[in-house]
């Protein structure tokens, strides 16, 4: 099995996420993707998040693909942290190609998560690429800490058969939609008006 693991907020889940997940599936030709709807990230407020189950519920709405299953099981397993999560599947799942998926604006500050190199040694990383963030990330502290680890985009298809560290930057048609620009959107029409 082939699986790519796609975490975040998910708050709100929208078409964008959607839209890296099919890209993954086709270029990597994954056999299925996980979305891990974190209980929080460590990187941001976590006081306006909404429920986990909400949040859950609403992905598993955007998400509708077969091949693509929403879970919040790393509130079960008390992870707080990416790094603990991946920890624990390559342990229960010895025999399954796992590979992280992140948008290139994770890239970013990829550097900053709990474990990043770690991250990069458990698993290949597939970076699929988000308008505005395609330059940037490739110039980040990550990219230019494993750039010897780089995949050519057209070999992409080998990335889950590869041991760790490697990675793949992948271009594509992107989506403007963000869930931090829909929660500040939402605030602004939930206002009351100025009389």
């Amino acid at each position: 099995m082939r699986i790519g693991l796609y975490g975040g907020s998910f708050d709100p889940a929208h078409l964008g996420h959607r839209h890296v997940t099919l890209t993954a599936l086709r270029r990597l030709r994954l056999d299925r993707v996980w979305w891990l709807v974190s209980p929080g990230n460590p990187l941001k407020d976590r006081t306006r998040l909404t429920p986990l189950a909400e949040r859950c519920a609403q992905a598993a709405g955007i998400a509708r693909h077969p091949r693509i299953a929403v879970t919040g099981f790393e509130a079960a397993l008390g992870a707080r942290f990416t790094v603990q999560t991946l920890r624990y599947l390559r342990r229960r799942r010895p025999g399954v190609r796992f590979v992280w998926i992140m948008g290139a604006d994770s890239l970013a500050t990829f550097h900053r998560w709990k474990g990043a190199a770690e991250i990069a040694r458990l698993m290949p990383i597939a970076v699929i690429d988000r308008p505005g963030s395609t330059l940037t990330p490739l110039s980040a502290r990550a990219a230019r800490r494993f750039a010897a680890h780089r995949l050519p985009e057209a070999a992409a298809l080998v990335l889950p058969d590869r041991p760790p560290p490697v990675w793949v930057f992948l271009h594509g048609p992107r989506s403007k939609l963000s869930s931090t620009a829909i929660r500040a959107r939402t605030r602004r029409e939930s206002r009351p008006a100025s009389p």
